[in-house]
């Protein structure tokens, strides 16, 4: 409970801790900054944002009149939930000196640091500056850790170590020679932290069997859950399924099967002949390794009962994994932060994910380029989803579907450090420049909405007008 006495003991606090943060704001105190204030604070273990008071010992109360109406304080706690998806308490005390409104902060989630307008901000003196690679690694780590270094059999015989594990594939991955002797393959194998040896036996760890599993159900059930699972629909709905295959391979193994068969059992594109002279199914290949590659590394491990989950309606196909990711959608094509970074790195090693964190660059443009429309990114309340739509006409597509093949195109060319504009706009769309006034009304639309902004830096007039994303 936040009270006078609370208050009183703060002021004599010698220094502002990780918990407490002073701000005068004695007429009004700024939106955006105690939005950014709040995301330190969290991702600090957080703590309370003090208003009314000077931030310098020694402290004294001069009274705020920030938020000062009970309307006034009720929108901003439900701005803060709406632009921050958490919910911070706040408190007014009246103090002799005058009225002090304090912010109660929660901490983060476990190993999720939390980002305002995709920066992930910690304190720094007076300042509030981006964390730095080691604190968010650390971070990452944090509710992962634990899991992958878990034992997922814990008295393996250097035998049973070959046996369950594919060690021919993880070499052949890695573009290295298969060595000479059992004893080389373990101590390989040990060096990467995926097994480790004890005084009678092996331990494999879960992060070796969900890699590298001949069988997953040989380990426990828990792990076999984990493994995907493709679902495909004779329709657009879940009335009638024509095939379920639940997998049972560790993920590196098995991955460049899985992507073989979700491509090969896509629809083929009639619609693109024109652009590639042969026969291609209407999903690219590379978008669907790139979203499932992702889904596999960003699931939320400690989620039991749950899975990757790609599902193929005669429309569209559907790529989930459980949790929620730990940067908004709207900053996937130029951000890409993982809580998973063991097995991140190691696919990454292996080739199946990207480097410099730029596959779902690849998902929007080849969208573009097998004229599909923008792949659509969804959170619910356990899941993260990605949707690639089947070919749709520019005459058939909805309004909300061209804002956001607009944002992306803007993203993408912004990424590559070039500027949309109306043209290259139609050219993504397909559309001759006798179309420019519709287009225009989709920049027009998409500004509304304040995914994209003009580039105050060129030129004002609408013909030569750029755009850049809300973020840039």
């Amino acid at each position: 409970m936040i009270n006078l006495e609370n208050l009183e003991k703060w002021l004599n606090v010698p220094v502002e801790t990780e918990r407490l943060e002073f701000k005068e704001a004695k007429q009004q105190f700024d939106t955006t900054k105690l939005f950014r204030y709040c995301v330190a604070l969290a991702n600090e273990g957080g703590g309370y944002l003090v208003l009314g008071v000077t931030d310098k010992p020694p402290r004294q109360v001069v009274g705020s009149q920030a938020f000062l109406s009970p309307t006034d304080l009720n929108q901003i706690k439900a701005r803060i939930v709406e632009k921050l998806r958490f919910r911070v308490d706040a408190t007014e005390l009246e103090h002799p000196n005058g009225r002090v409104l304090v912010f109660e902060v929660p901490t983060r989630p476990v190993g999720q640091p939390l980002a305002f307008d995709g920066a992930y901000l910690m304190r720094a003196g007076e300042d509030l500056v981006p964390m730095t690679p080691d604190v968010l690694k650390s971070i990452f780590a944090e509710d992962q850790q634990d899991w992958f270094s878990q034992p997922a059999r814990s008295d393996a015989s250097p035998d049973d170590v070959i046996a369950l594990l594919d060690t021919q594939t993880y070499f052949e991955l890695l573009k290295i020679p298969y060595p000479t002797s059992r004893d080389a393959v373990l101590e390989r194998l040990q060096s990467q932290d995926l097994i480790k040896q004890t005084a009678q036996s092996w331990t494999i760890s879960n992060l070796a069997a969900i890699l590298l599993a001949k069988k997953l159900d040989a380990f426990s059930l828990a792990l076999a859950r984990k493994a995907p699972r493709v679902v495909i629909y004779e329709g657009i709905n879940k009335l009638q399924t024509r095939d379920d295959k639940m997998g049972n391979r560790g993920y590196a193994v098995s991955f460049e099967r899985l992507v073989d068969f979700v491509h090969s059992a896509a629809p083929q594109n009639r619609f693109i002949e024109e652009v590639v002279r042969e026969e291609v199914k209407m999903f690219p290949k590379q978008a669907l390794r790139e979203l499932i590659a992702n889904a596999l590394v960003h699931q939320d491990f400690l989620a039991t009962g749950a899975s990757v989950m790609i599902e193929m309606y005669s429309d569209r196909i559907e790529i989930s994994n459980p949790g929620i990711p730990p940067i908004k959608v709207e900053r996937f094509i130029d951000e890409n932060r993982s809580r998973n970074e063991q097995l991140t790195y190691i696919m990454r090693r292996f080739g199946i994910c990207e480097e410099k964190g730029s596959g779902i660059d690849k998902v929007v443009s080849a969208a573009e380029m097998f004229q599909l429309p923008a792949p659509d990114f969804r959170v619910g309340e356990t899941r993260t989803t990605a949707v690639l739509f089947a070919h749709q006409d520019f005459a058939d597509m909805s309004k909300p579907d061209r804002i956001r093949a607009c944002y992306q195109h803007c993203c993408l060319l912004y990424v590559s450090n070039q500027p949309m504009s109306n043209q290259t706009l139609r050219e993504r769309f397909r559309l001759s420049e006798s179309k420019a006034v519709i287009v225009s009304q989709i920049i027009g639309a998409t500004k509304e909405t304040g995914l994209i902004k003009a580039d105050e830096s060129e030129s004002t007039s609408t013909r030569y007008a750029r755009y850049l994303p809300f973020w840039a």
